[in-house]
């Protein structure tokens, strides 16, 4: 299939972001764009709109163009939970996968790819801003809503195609990186992974895919990083705080100019100074994100005046880490500040297999409010409610109730459980003047909780 030669495709769940951006890529290239989802509100909503992309609210076999010369899909459906998937391949008209399409998309040029368990969401936002800034006019594709964007996509010109790539159902088979940058690898989706084993040996397939001219830009701190690595032929570049990788951040501090939170640090390559770059993001791995950036911009010879300008302006993307707003008087997002969250595990497989890191990682916060498990999709066969659910356990895996008893074994009183995100916003408005921050975090859209709160603070 040549993407050239495509004039109208249909995308079923077009309002994932994945697909979303997809499909304002796609309509960059003059093809007709129209699709399908559920009537639930994504912020993706706004984004078609401002597109003009059709989209029908609800799955039914008419829905489908007669003219239509491929059809694009999410993975969260098949045959057995939606309508259209199974009229459509009872048709015999030609179908791809996101993935799928993606990895099309990223042939097309040097296809950068951003991987990892954690950060390549952040990663992938900075490095394609970075190399806009530096006049690459890359494309990219990020897995949430970049703020300076407003949108998931950029539909550039260069030769470069900047994408998240994720390693869930083993995605990353479908893409031909000629460079990527490796964050982290944690082992995650225990749905699909059994162990530790299997989820790093996806990512060390994926690596060994680099070409020799290429570039494999490492977290060089972590044991399960390198070991990954050794899978590549390509040029590696470590970078992080440890005194052997290639690049290496040193002089770090965070500091407040005027209203704004910095964190500057110094990057040096094999010995010699970069220079001092900032980042306006919280946390020692965003210095890390960007510092990956860094190594990879110098790689391909960009001028690194440019990319600190661009890592010193960054806004990053949406719901991570993000101040929203206030509830009247609590912030909706530090110091010397009573921090309460809100916590929205994924799957009942993830609990269960990361119940006791669970149960231990709330030491900071002085409550937690976990919802009824998000993301049973996977599990379940349909797509996830977005309100929470039951705290009933699937096949003996764990659920919200029981995170909830095991945080309370550790800290009595400290974890409660609520099944919806509804029945959340009214507790917090009740508890209103107990908590100064309010943190949202996990799976899904926990972040209608501060959504909601400070629509109804207006």
């Amino acid at each position: 299939m040549d993407i050239k030669d495509l004039k109208k495709i249909y995308c079923i769940g077009i309002k994932g972001a994945g697909m979303t951006a997809v499909a304002e890529i796609l309509q960059s290239r003059g093809i007709a764009v129209s699709g399908s989802d559920t009537k639930e509100v994504f912020y993706t909503d706004e984004i078609l709109k401002r597109l003009n992309i059709p989209v029908k609210e609800e799955f039914t076999e008419s829905n489908i163009p007669d003219d239509c010369d491929l059809i694009v899909y999410s993975t969260a459906y098949n045959e057995d939970n939606n309508v259209e998937m199974k009229t459509a391949k009872a048709s015999g008209v030609q179908m791809m996968s996101y993935p799928e399409m993606l990895g099309a998309l990223f042939q097309e040029k040097l296809g950068i790819a951003v991987c990892g368990t954690h950060g390549k969401t952040t990663t992938t936002a900075m490095l394609a801003e970075a190399f806009s800034f530096a006049g690459k006019n890359p494309s990219a594709i990020v897995g949430s809503q970049v703020i300076a964007w407003q949108g998931s996509a950029l539909a550039g010109d260069g030769e470069y195609f900047i994408a998240e790539s994720d390693e869930y159902q083993n995605k990353l088979r479908f893409y031909q990186p000629w460079s990527a940058i490796l964050t982290s690898v944690d082992w995650d989706h225990p749905d699909f992974f059994p162990d530790m084993t299997s989820y790093k040996e996806v990512f060390k397939t994926f690596v060994a895919k680099i070409p020799k001219i290429g570039y494999l830009v490492v977290w060089g701190d972590s044991a399960d990083t390198i070991d990954v690595a050794k899978s590549a032929t390509c040029q590696i570049l470590t970078y992080g705080f440890g005194e052997d990788n290639l690049y290496r951040i040193m002089s770090h501090e965070s500091r407040i100019m005027g209203n704004v939170a910095m964190q500057s640090f110094e990057v040096f390559y094999d010995e010699k100074s970069l220079g001092e770059f900032e980042t306006p993001l919280s946390g020692k791995h965003n210095v890390l994100n960007s510092t990956a950036v860094i190594a990879l911009s110098h790689a391909v010879g960009l001028d690194l005046e440019k990319i600190k300008i661009a890592l010193a302006q960054v806004k990053g993307t949406s719901r991570r880490f993000e101040t929203i707003g206030k509830f009247n008087d609590a912030l909706l997002i530090f110091g010397d500040k009573k921090i309460w969250t809100v916590f929205h595990p994924h799957t009942f497989s993830r609990t269960k297999a990361l119940l006791q890191d669970f149960a231990q990682s709330f030491d900071d916060t002085e409550h937690v409010v976990v919802i009824g498990t998000y993301g049973s999709a996977r599990e379940q066969g349909g797509p996830a409610s977005t309100q929470g659910g039951p705290a009933s356990t699937q096949g003996g895996e764990a659920s919200s109730e029981d995170l909830v008893k095991l945080i309370n074994k550790y800290n009595h009183g400290k974890a409660e459980y609520i099944p919806t995100i509804d029945e959340a916003v009214e507790y917090f408005k009740e508890k209103s003047g107990q908590y100064d921050v309010l943190i949202t975090m996990g799976a899904g859209d926990v972040w209608r909780v501060a959504e909601k709160l400070k629509n109804s603070s207006n």
